[in-house]
C-alpha cells in the first residue's frame, strides 16, 4: 500500500474522519471565497475572458491535490504564470480573440507534458538551474510589471500591446486627462475595501466581500454603458478607412483559413493515394505555405489595426430628421449638434457593424454551465514555437509550487517529493488544457488561506473545486456587473507582496556575483517585457556563467605554520614559508574548467621556490575529481618528479581516491605520498628532508603533541 500511495497520494487520506472532513470543508469554503475572484482576475491578467479562470479553478486544483505530495497546496490560477503565458502568446494573437484562447489552451497542455516528463523521469532538480537570486530578481521584476500591466483597467483608458511594455505604458500615462472618472472611483473604492478588511479584519474574505460590493453598486448606478454602431457612423475620414480595412481584413482572414482547411484536406488525400503524386504534393505545399505566410501577415496587420482603433475617443450625435447617428472624434462635435454626453471606444469591428463602449467595462456574460471538455486544437510547427515559452512557464511555475509546499511542510512536518509534485502539477495542467484551462501552478495566498483554515489534506482543494463548479452552474448571472477596475485592482493587491526588495539587496551582502544575477535579472526582465521568458533566461544564463567563472579560479593558499601549530594562510596571516617545503591548498572541485588553474598555480609556487624539493597538496577541499584533473594531476606528479620533486597528497576524499584508483593514478602517485593528513604527511616529509640534510632540523617548524613550536 506504501508503493501504491507513492504513485497515487490521495490514498493517504482515507479513511477519513469526521473531524478531518469538517476542517477540509471550512478550509475548502475559505480557499474558494478567495479563488473565485482572483482567478477570474488572472484570467483577465492572461489576456483571456475572466470567465476562462472559473475553468482553470475547477479541474486543475482537484487533480493537482489528488496526485501531489502536498496536503495543503493549492493550486490554480497565479499571477506569475498569467502574466508569462499572456507575453508568450501575445505576438502570435490578438488577446481575449478565439486565436489566443486556443494557443492558451496549447499552452496547458504543453506546459503539462513538460512537468510530468521531468516527474516521471525524476529530473525535479532541474529547476536548480533557476537560482534563487535569479527568481527574486525576476519576481521583483515581474511583480512590478503585473502592477502596471493593470494601470489603464484602473483608469479606464485604452493600452496599446506592442514588443515594448514601458511604451504601452507610457501611452497610458499619456491618457491619464482622459481617465473615467466613474472607473477610477470604483477601483479606489475596491482598494479600500480589501486594505481595510486586510487590516483590521483579516480573517474576513476581503476580496470576495470587495467583489460583491462593488458589483451591487455597479448594478445600481448603471456603470456599463454599451451600443452599436456602423463604420459608415464615423465621421471622421481617416478613422473609417482604418475601420474598414480592418473590416475587409477581417473577412480576408476568414477566407484564407478556409483555403488552408481546404488545402490541408488536399493534401493529406493526395499523401495516402497509392500512386504518391511526388509533385502535386510539392506543389500542394507549397501554395500552403504561401496562404499560410499571407494569412500570418493579415493577422499581425490586423492587430496592429486594432490597437489603433481601441485608442480613438468618440462622441455620439444622436439620429435625428431622419439622419443617422453620427459618431464624431472628442472635441470635433459641430457647433450646432449636440453628443449624447457620453465618451465611445470601439470594442469590436465585425462585418461593418461597430462593438461600442460608453461607461466602464464589466466583466458580462459569462456562459453558465462546465467547460466543454475538448481535446486542445494544436500544430507542430506552433508547439516548435511555443516551446520555449512553455518551458519556462513549466519550470517558474514548478518553482513556484514547490517553494510553497517547502514552506508548509516546514510548518506541517510533511515530507514532499518534488518529483511526485511534478508528476501532480503536470497532469494538473494536461487535465486542465481538456476543459479550456490556461496554464496553473501552486498559489502562495490560497495556501496560506489554507493552511491556516485548518486544512489536513487535499481534501479542501477538492471541496474548493466543488464550490467553483457550483459557481459556474448557478452564479454566474451574479458576475455579469463586476467591474474590470476591481479584477485589476485584486490583482494589483495580490502581487504587493511579490516585491521583496530585501531580498535582492540579501543576495548583495551575501556573495556580489548573487547580487549581479538578481540585479540584472531584475532589469532585463524589465527591458525585455513583455517577453519575461527572455528576462529570466538572461538571469539563469548569467548565474551558470558567474558559478562557472568562481569554479574556474577557487581559493588557492599557500601556507605556513600559524602559532598553533595548525596550517593557514601565509599571505592572510603573514606567516613564514619553508624553503625546503612547498604547501599549498586547493579549495575547489578539479574539473575540466579549472585544470589549467590549478596547474598555473603549482608550477608559479615551485617555480618561485627553486630550493623546495617537496610538495604537499592539502586536498580536504577537492570535493569532485573529472578526467581532465585526474589526467593534469598525473601530468604535474610527472613533471615534478622529473625534476627531483616529491608530491605528496593529504586529505583526499573517497570519492576522489575512488577515481584515482580506477584510472590507476592512485598506483602511480604512490601509496606512500597519500596521508589521510596534513600532520602525518609533514611528518613524512621531515624525516626525508632531515635523513638528507641533518643540519636543516633547526630550520624546520615541527609541532609537538600539545601543540606547541619547535626547532
Amino acid at each position: 500500500m506504501n508503493q501504491v500511495a507513492r504513485f497515487f497520494p490521495f490514498l493517504r487520506w482515507f479513511p477519513l474522519r469526521q473531524g478531518a472532513i469538517r476542517a477540509d470543508l471550512i478550509a475548502g469554503i475559505s480557499v474558494a471565497l478567495v479563488l473565485i475572484p482572483q482567478s477570474m482576475a488572472y484570467a483577465q491578467l492572461a489576456g483571456l475572458p475572466a470567465y476562462y479562470g472559473l475553468y482553470a479553478a475547477f479541474l486543475p486544483g482537484i487533480v493537482a491535490a489528488l496526485l501531489g505530495s502536498s496536503a495543503q497546496l493549492a493550486t490554480g490560477p497565479v499571477a506569475v504564470v498569467s502574466l508569462l503565458t499572456a507575453s508568450t502568446l501575445a505576438p502570435f494573437a490578438a488577446t481575449g480573440s478565439n486565436q489566443f484562447i486556443a494557443l492558451a489552451v496549447l499552452m496547458a497542455l504543453m506546459v503539462g507534458v513538460i512537468q510530468l516528463a521531468l516527474g516521471v523521469f525524476k529530473l525535479g532538480v532541474v529547476v536548480n538551474f533557476l537560482s534563487h537570486p535569479v527568481v527574486v530578481g525576476f519576481t521583483n521584476a515581474a511583480a512590478i510589471i503585473i502592477s502596471l500591466s493593470q494601470l489603464n483597467k484602473i483608469l479606464g483608458v485604452s493600452m496599446g500591446r506592442s514588443e515594448h511594455l514601458m511604451q504601452d505604458i507610457w501611452g497610458v500615462l499619456a491618457q491619464v486627462g482622459e481617465t473615467h472618472i466613474p472607473t477610477l472611483v470604483i477601483g479606489i473604492f475596491a482598494f479600500a475595501i480589501m486594505w481595510v478588511l486586510k487590516k483590521f479584519a483579516p480573517k474576513m474574505p476581503g476580496v470576495l466581500i470587495a467583489v460583491a460590493i462593488t458589483s451591487a453598486v455597479s448594478w445600481s448606478i448603471g456603470f456599463e454603458h454599451n451600443g452599436t454602431g456602423t463604420i459608415a457612423q464615423i465621421a471622421d475620414s481617416e478613422v473609417r478607412t482604418l475601420a474598414n480595412e480592418f473590416s475587409q481584413t477581417e473577412a480576408r482572414i476568414g477566407q484564407l483559413n478556409n483555403q488552408v482547411g481546404e488545402k490541408s484536406a488536399e493534401l493529406k488525400r493526395h499523401e495516402m493515394a497509392p500512386e504518391g503524386d511526388t509533385q502535386g504534393i510539392a506543389a500542394l505545399k507549397y501554395e500552403l505555405e504561401l496562404i499560410k505566410l499571407e494569412l500570418k501577415d493579415a493577422e499581425r496587420e490586423n492587430r496592429q489595426r486594432a490597437r489603433s482603433l481601441r485608442k480613438f475617443i468618440f462622441e455620439q450625435v444622436r439620429p435625428a430628421d431622419g439622419h443617422a447617428a453620427k459618431l464624431y472624434l472628442q472635441g470635433q462635435v459641430p457647433r450646432s449638434e449636440q453628443s449624447d454626453g457620453y465618451r465611445w471606444r470601439i470594442r469590436k469591428v465585425s462585418k461593418g457593424e461597430l462593438a461600442l463602449v460608453g461607461g466602464g467595462e464589466v466583466v458580462g456574460v459569462i456562459p453558465a454551465g462546465l467547460p466543454q471538455l475538448a481535446m486542445p486544437e494544436f500544430s507542430w510547427d506552433m508547439v516548435a514555437t511555443l516551446f520555449s515559452g512553455a518551458l519556462v512557464i513549466s519550470l517558474v511555475g514548478f518553482m513556484e509550487a514547490i517553494s510553497i509546499a517547502k514552506a508548509i511542510a516546514a510548518k506541517t512536518r510533511d515530507r514532499i517529493d518534488p518529483n511526485q509534485e511534478l508528476i501532480g502539477q503536470g497532469v494538473a495542467n494536461i487535465v486542465g488544457s481538456f476543459s479550456q484551462a490556461f496554464p496553473v501552478s501552486g498559489s502562495f495566498s490560497r495556501s496560506a488561506v489554507n493552511i491556516n483554515a485548518g486544512a489536513r489534506s487535499g481534501m479542501s482543494s477538492v471541496f474548493a473545486g466543488m464550490i467553483v463548479l457550483l459557481a459556474l452552474l448557478f452564479l454566474t448571472p451574479l458576475l455579469y456587473h463586476l467591474p474590470q477596475a476591481v479584477l485589476a485592482a485584486v490583482i494589483m493587491m495580490a502581487v504587493t507582496g511579490l516585491v521583496n526588495f530585501k531580498a535582492m539587496k540579501h543576495a548583495w551582502l551575501t556573495h556580489k556575483h548573487d547580487g549581479i544575477a538578481a540585479v540584472v535579472t531584475f532589469v532585463a526582465t524589465l527591458a525585455f517585457a513583455p517577453h519575461l521568458d527572455n528576462g529570466i533566461m538572461v538571469g539563469a544564463g548569467l548565474a551558470i556563467v558567474l558559478y562557472l567563472y568562481r569554479t574556474m579560479t577557487p581559493r588557492v593558499a599557500i601556507l605556513g605554520r600559524y602559532q598553533d601549530g595548525t596550517l593557514r594562510d601565509a599571505s592572510l596571516h603573514k606567516l613564514p614559508v619553508s624553503e625546503y617545503i612547498i604547501a599549498i591548498r586547493y579549495d575547489g572541485s578539479l574539473y575540466f574548467a579549472n585544470v589549467a588553474y590549478f596547474e598555473d598555480i603549482i608550477l608559479e609556487a615551485v617555480a618561485n621556490s627553486p630550493h623546495a624539493r617537496h610538495l604537499l597538496i592539502v586536498s580536504d577541499g577537492i570535493n569532485q575529481l573529472d578526467a581532465s584533473g585526474d589526467e593534469v594531476i598525473q601530468h604535474v606528479v610527472e613533471r615534478l618528479r622529473s625534476n627531483g620533486m616529491r608530491v605528496v597528497f593529504s586529505g583526499l576524499k573517497k570519492q576522489v581516491i575512488d577515481v584515482m584508483r580506477h584510472s590507476g593514478l592512485l598506483d602511480y602517485i604512490g601509496q606512500e605520498n597519500i596521508f589521510p593528513d596534513e600532520d602525518r604527511a609533514l611528518a613524512s616529509i621531515y624525516n626525508e628532508v632531515l635523513a638528507i640534510d641533518p643540519g636543516a632540523q633547526c630550520r624546520l617548524m615541527k609541532r609537538t603533541s600539545a601543540g606547541d613550536m619547535k626547532p
